[in-house]
C-alpha cells in the first residue's frame, strides 16, 4: 500500500496569506478577462496588443527586437517571428534589417499600430484605476539584455 504525499493533510499554516493569493489571483484574472475583450472590440488578439505593448514600453526605444520581443511575451523565439509576421500583414507593425547583420530585425509600430495601443492602453488604464491598481513606482534595473540591445 501507497503512503500517502507527506504534505496531504497538513495544516495551511498562514490561512490569510492563502487568502490574499487567492483574491490576488482572481483579481488579475478579471483584469486579464477585461484585456481579452477589450482587444478583440478593438479588432486585434490579446497576444497581438501585447506584442505592441511590447514594441512600445518594453525595452524604452520604441522598437524592439524578436529575441526582446519574445522574452517580454515568454514565447518561442519562432512562434514571435509568426506573431510579428501576422502583424505586419495587419499593418501593425514594421520591421526594419540592420545593414550591419541581415538576420537582426528590428520592430517598431506603424501609424495604426500606434493607434491601437493608444486606444487600448488607455482603456486598460482607466480599468485599472477602476479596480483601484496602481501601476507605477520606480523600475527596477532592466534585463541584461537590453542593454546590450541598446546600441546594436
Amino acid at each position: 500500500m501507497k503512503r500517502p504525499a507527506s504534505h496531504l493533510g497538513r495544516k495551511v499554516h498562514n490561512p490569510s496569506a492563502i487568502r490574499r493569493l487567492a483574491w490576488f489571483r482572481y483579481r488579475l484574472r478579471r483584469f486579464l478577462r477585461f484585456s481579452e475583450r477589450a482587444t478583440r472590440s478593438q479588432g486585434v488578439t490579446p497576444q497581438q496588443y501585447l506584442l505592441l505593448l511590447g514594441i512600445a514600453g518594453y525595452t524604452g526605444r520604441g522598437w524592439a527586437t524578436i529575441s526582446e520581443l519574445a522574452e517580454f511575451l515568454q514565447e518561442r523565439h519562432n512562434a514571435v517571428v509568426g506573431l510579428v509576421k501576422r502583424a505586419e500583414g495587419r499593418a501593425l507593425v514594421h520591421k526594419d534589417k540592420s545593414a550591419h547583420d541581415r538576420r537582426y530585425v528590428r520592430v517598431r509600430l506603424s501609424r495604426r499600430g500606434v493607434a491601437v495601443l493608444r486606444k487600448l492602453a488607455d482603456l486598460h488604464l482607466q480599468e485599472l484605476k477602476r479596480i483601484r491598481l496602481h501601476v507605477g513606482g520606480p523600475l527596477g534595473a532592466q534585463p541584461h539584455f537590453l542593454k546590450a540591445a541598446r546600441g546594436a
